[in-house]
């Protein structure tokens, strides 16, 4: 967006508000506390609650108790009403048993606060049973209102519509009320949610036939809410707040947070300049802006904010702090946490938000877990108790850093804290077990979980497919319906994506029907997801028509496609796909490059590579990672460039990762350079020395040079190290069953058949000339048993297409 500037606001002190008087009760017209004579102990206790010291206030209570005197109702109202302000529930109840044994005459005004004092205490029974045990001809409008309130309050949206409608029905034995302002605002609270919006019409239809509507800062500011939370309305809340005839902070505050929270920044940001033309920016409205901006990622003005912010003199308020280190975190381009951290150290106050907000911009921030674990260190040692949100975003660092230990840890504390079975942890949980393949843990996460909603159905069936639990991911989908829970385009998306892991193309068709029967046939996550789902079964056709039918294409979109067209060795194709969207002046980005790369590798196409590789910077201003080195080694090392894949990674601007070296280890296997294959898996093993795919690369190499002695000391250090490395597996689909298959596996059950056919076939082939290409196989032993393994695993496919006769698809990793 325009650079925005706060330099010309200006601010005018607010107005001055003046809420109209209560209308008089019937003890007020008889009575005034300037016609009353008090006794002393009353004057003292009356000067006491003036004064705010309540717990003076009640011992003088006690004393007039114990003298047999009583106060009069408007004294006992007065420190009700002073209890309930202070949020001091625990006296407010005990003043309420020195009401019940003064066995005075409760007025309407003293049973009503009574209700507000049980309705903020939590105590919803409580205040339900003094409404129904009140007297009918003293109930009045107040009552029903501070009762609607409660439930509205209290998560009890129903029971509070229920009742305004009993109290405005003709057959209402305490006579049928007009609501007034109050009454609308708390009933108007209650239908604030998807479930009771449509009664909520109704009351807005109400009230358009009285005066409240335009007139009252409260009524528009409750309806505002009800359309935003209710049904995303933003624009239906945007014309309840232009026909607000008086906008106070409250109003103006509400409506930049709410425009935020939907998704729309920029409107927030516009809302916010406009209101700074007639008020001053409180913590509240600055803070909804702040996380506007964090939003949008506009560094700059959110610079200008925390200027201004400094200005007001609310540099140390810890709401505004918990915005500023949120947004400093989103804000910075290389992931950097230094203005987060120094918000966070300025703060003389440090609750569980503003410690939750720095965590989680750790955490977010990439490559930063280890500091977001001591953070969470000296969270749990202090005196503020981390809450759901702060273990959700410890355990998500945990999963990163593949710290099973840790993780258990947290996992235990949070069990301790009786935070583990709150959703946002339990997905965390299945999540961050699924991550370190513990997916018995994560099914176990996911059963103790009281209510599942779509997102832990989501977490856990992304979890089953990217541990290559297919089959269990689709069973639970076939579930999902007796949960009453729809699938999003993101579980739809993980489940194509289990499907493409396996192989099985009629999973993934199955799941292309529901897409389309759903109507997330549009959905550009979809889409992707098929795209690659069908170039990764071998289905590039299908794949390409998904690509055609796509009306928006975007960089995700086109970079699925040349990865598909790179993975199958169509490198012109990919090539011609990049330039296709280069004219489209789609710009790619960093993954595209990492596809167009791939595909030139495999190809062998060194020049274009090279060419590819000059231009991330120079055309389109995309700095190389180390992703893209990683390619362009594996391309050199590819096509025998040894040498100069080394000095290429000499001339890196940054230190080499396990990634780049184990490219180069590869290529070294495939060349016979032992001596730099050596260099290369010394270098993987310093920095990740329980590494399996290093040590198993280093072995091959030396077996591909006869040196048996150095294998099998590598293997008694893998041993020793306990370092495992998966086995090699091939899969294929036949009739929507997935079949494995290892070296000299015999775990299928048609083990004795393929075996026979296999042998079958090695007769005939070897008539035709056919000689095993034994060197593949680095195991010291004899040729014989050599072409044993390698017949088996790569003639098994042919013997189920032949004898069992069915369509298949197979996939080798």
């Amino acid at each position: 967006m325009n650079m925005i500037t706060l330099s010309a606001a200006k601010f005018p002190p607010p107005p001055p508000l003046k809420p109209p008087p209560p209308p008089l009760n019937s003890r007020q017209k008889q009575s005034s506390p300037s016609s009353i004579k008090y006794p002393p102990l009353e004057k003292r206790l009356i000067s006491q609650i003036n004064t705010n010291n309540l717990n003076e206030a009640f011992s003088t209570l006690n004393l007039m108790t114990k003298q047999n005197l009583h106060p009069h109702l408007i004294t006992y109202s007065l420190l009700l009403k002073h209890c309930i302000r202070s949020r001091n529930f625990h006296l407010g109840q005990l003043l309420h048993t020195h009401l019940t044994q003064s066995k005075l005459d409760i007025d309407s005004v003293l049973y009503n606060s009574l209700i507000s004092l049980y309705s903020k205490s939590g105590d919803v029974s409580k205040a339900k049973l003094i409404f129904d045990t009140m007297p009918r001809l003293k109930k009045d409008l107040v009552s029903y209102s501070a009762m609607i309130s409660c439930f509205a309050n209290n998560k009890m949206e129903l029971d509070g519509i229920l009742m305004f409608i009993d109290m405005i029905s003709d057959d209402n034995d305490d006579r049928g009320f007009v609501p007034n302002e109050y009454c609308f605002t708390a009933v108007i609270r209650a239908c604030s949610n998807i479930d009771n919006v449509r009664f909520g019409m109704v009351v807005f239809g109400l009230l358009m036939k009285c005066a409240y509507f335009e007139d009252n800062v409260n009524v528009g500011c409750a309806l505002i809410d009800m359309f935003v939370r209710g049904s995303g309305d933003l624009e239906s809340a945007y014309k309840v707040f232009d026909k607000m005839a008086d906008k106070n902070l409250v109003a103006w505050t509400l409506m930049i947070t709410r425009s935020a929270q939907l998704g729309y920044p920029k409107d927030a940001v516009r809302l916010f300049l406009d209101m700074m033309t007639c008020y001053v920016p409180d913590k509240f409205t600055l803070s909804g802006v702040v996380s506007a901006c964090a939003e949008m990622g506009s560094l700059s003005f959110g610079k200008q904010l925390h200027s201004l912010v400094i200005k007001l003199g609310l540099a140390l308020d810890v709401i505004i702090g918990c915005s500023l280190v949120d947004m400093y975190a989103k804000c910075t381009n290389d992931g950097s946490m230094d203005s987060s951290q120094r918000v966070f150290d300025f703060m003389p106050e440090r609750n569980v938000m503003l410690w939750t907000a720095l965590i989680t911009g750790y955490a977010q921030s990439g490559r930063q877990d280890n500091e977001t674990l001591r953070l969470f260190s000296e969270m749990v040692k202090g005196p503020v108790a981390p809450n759901q949100f702060t273990f959700s975003s410890t355990l998500k660092a945990c999963g990163n850093l593949y710290d099973t230990r840790v993780g258990e840890q947290v996992h235990a504390l949070a069990l301790k804290m009786g935070l583990s079975s709150i959703n946002c942890v339990g997905n965390s949980l299945i999540s961050m077990y699924a991550r370190l393949g513990k997916m018995e843990n994560a099914e176990r996460a996911f059963g103790l979980l009281f209510e599942k909603n779509l997102v832990t159905y989501n977490t856990i069936v992304d979890a089953y497919t990217k541990n290559s639990n297919t089959e269990e991911a689709f069973e639970l989908f076939n579930k999902l319906d007796d949960s009453g829970i729809q699938a999003d385009a993101f579980m739809f998306s993980s489940l194509l994506s289990g499907a493409s892991n396996v192989g099985a193309i009629g999973k993934g068709e199955q799941i292309h029907a529901q897409v389309v029967k759903s109507g997330f046939q549009s959905n550009l996550q979809i889409c992707h997801a098929l795209i690659s789902m069908y170039s990764r079964c071998g289905n590039l056709e299908a794949s390409f028509r998904v690509f055609k039918k796509m009306e928006d294409r975007n960089v995700i979109s086109w970079t699925s496609m040349i990865m598909g067209l790179a993975i199958h060795g169509f490198a012109d194709k990919a090539l011609e796909t990049f330039y296709n969207m280069v004219d489209a002046r789609i710009k790619p980005n960093e993954i595209t490059y990492v596809a167009v790369l791939t595909a030139c590798s495999h190809a062998g196409l060194i020049s274009e590579g090279r060419e590819l590789f000059s231009s991330m910077y120079k055309d389109h201003g995309i700095v190389p990672r180390m992703e893209h080195y990683a390619c362009m080694i594996d391309l050199l090392g590819r096509s025998g460039s040894l040498e100069e894949a080394v000095e290429l990674i000499t001339n890196m601007p940054f230190e080499a990762d396990a990634l780049v070296w184990r490219s180069l280890l590869g290529a070294c296997r495939v060349h016979g350079n032992t001596k730099l294959g050596e260099h290369a898996a010394k270098q993987i093993l310093k920095q990740t020395p329980n590494d399996p795919a290093a040590h198993v690369l280093l072995s091959n190499l030396y077996a591909s040079s006869g040196k048996w002695d150095q294998v099998a000391e590598i293997r008694k250090n893998m041993k020793e190290k306990k370092v495992v490395k998966l086995a090699g597996c091939s899969w294929m689909e036949v009739k929507n069953t997935v079949h494995k298959f290892y070296v000299a596996d015999t775990s299928h059950p048609q083990t004795k058949q393929i075996y026979v056919k296999l042998d079958e076939l090695v007769l005939k082939i070897k008539e035709l000339g056919y000689v095993p290409e034994t060197s593949l196989v680095l195991h010291d032993i004899e040729e014989e048993q050599k072409e044993e393994g390698l017949n088996f695993l790569g003639e098994t496919f042919r013997f189920l297409k032949e004898d069992l006769v069915h369509p298949f698809r197979n996939c080798y990793w």
